[in-house]
C-alpha cells in the first residue's frame, strides 16, 4: 500500500490541449502549482511563461500523433489528460453551414476522442489514468444559436461513459466537467444587458472564475476520486439544475 501511496506524491505529467488561455491555462497553472509536470497544447504562437509547450492542432491526426510521441519521449507518458480544446462557430441552424457544424464537430468532439485514443495505451498498461472532458452546461440545456456547439459538449458524455465501460477495468476514470458562465476574455465583451440576463438566469448571482474551475479538475484528478468515473460535475453556480 506504500508504494501506491508514494506513486501518487511523485510529479505526474498532466496534458491539457488548448491550455493556452483561458480555462485550460487556469487549469495548467492550478497543476503546475501543485508540483505536477503541466503541458499544454497550442495551435501557433508560443507556450505561456513558466509552462511546457507542445504544438499540436486536434482537427490533425497526424498531429496529435507527433505531440504524444515528443511528449512521451522528453517527460514520460501523460497521467492526467485534460480535454480542454474547443471552438466556436454560432449561428442559427436555419442558416448554419455544413462547414461551421463540421468544424465545430471536428475540434470539440472528434479532438477529444483523438486525444484520449493516444492516452488510453500507457494509461492501460500503467492500470492507472485519468481523463477529463471540458464540457458545457449547454451540452445539456441547449443554446438557441449553438446548435453544433451544444451538440459537442452533449456527445463528450456518451463519450466518457463509453470509455469509462471500457477501460474501468483498467484502473482508467473519464469524467466531464460542464462549466456554466466563467470569466474569460470572451465573456469579458458581453455588454452589461447581455451580462445582467445572465447572470439573472444562475442561482448564485455571478460568473464563476477560471480558478473555480480548476480546481474541480483537479479534484477529480486527485487520489480522492479515485471512485468517481463516468460523472459529469456541473460548476455552474446552479444554471443547469435539473437537466
Amino acid at each position: 500500500m506504500s508504494n501506491a501511496h508514494e506513486t501518487e506524491k511523485k510529479p505526474r505529467v498532466v496534458f491539457i490541449t488548448g491550455g493556452n488561455r483561458g480555462i485550460g491555462l487556469a487549469i495548467a497553472r492550478a497543476f503546475a502549482h501543485e508540483g505536477d509536470l503541466a503541458i499544454v497544447s497550442y495551435r501557433s504562437g508560443v507556450a505561456p511563461e513558466g509552462l511546457v509547450g507542445v504544438q499540436m492542432d486536434v482537427t490533425d491526426q497526424a498531429s496529435v500523433d507527433r505531440a504524444f510521441t515528443e511528449i512521451e519521449s522528453q517527460y514520460g507518458p501523460v497521467d492526467v489528460l485534460v480535454a480542454n480544446a474547443g471552438i466556436t462557430k454560432d449561428g442559427l441552424s436555419m442558416r448554419m453551414s455544413e462547414s461551421d457544424f463540421q468544424d465545430v464537430v471536428n475540434t470539440n468532439l472528434t479532438g477529444a476522442f483523438r486525444s484520449a485514443q493516444k492516452a488510453i495505451g500507457p494509461m492501460m498498461k500503467k492500470r492507472a489514468g485519468r481523463v477529463i472532458f471540458i464540457g458545457s452546461v449547454v451540452g445539456m440545456m441547449g443554446s438557441a444559436g449553438q446548435v453544433n456547439y451544444a451538440a459537442t459538449k452533449s456527445g463528450l458524455i456518451g463519450m466518457a461513459r463509453a470509455f469509462a465501460r471500457e477501460y474501468g477495468s483498467r484502473g482508467l476514470t473519464f469524467n466531464v466537467i460542464a462549466p456554466g458562465f466563467v470569466e474569460t476574455d470572451m465573456t469579458a465583451t458581453l455588454n452589461d444587458a447581455l451580462r445582467e440576463k445572465y447572470i439573472g438566469q444562475i442561482p448564485l448571482g455571478r460568473f464563476c472564475s477560471a480558478e473555480e474551475i480548476a480546481s474541480v479538475v483537479q479534484f477529480i484528478a486527485s487520489p480522492e476520486a479515485s471512485y468517481i468515473t463516468g460523472a459529469l460535475i456541473p460548476v455552474d453556480g446552479g444554471m443547469g439544475m435539473g437537466h
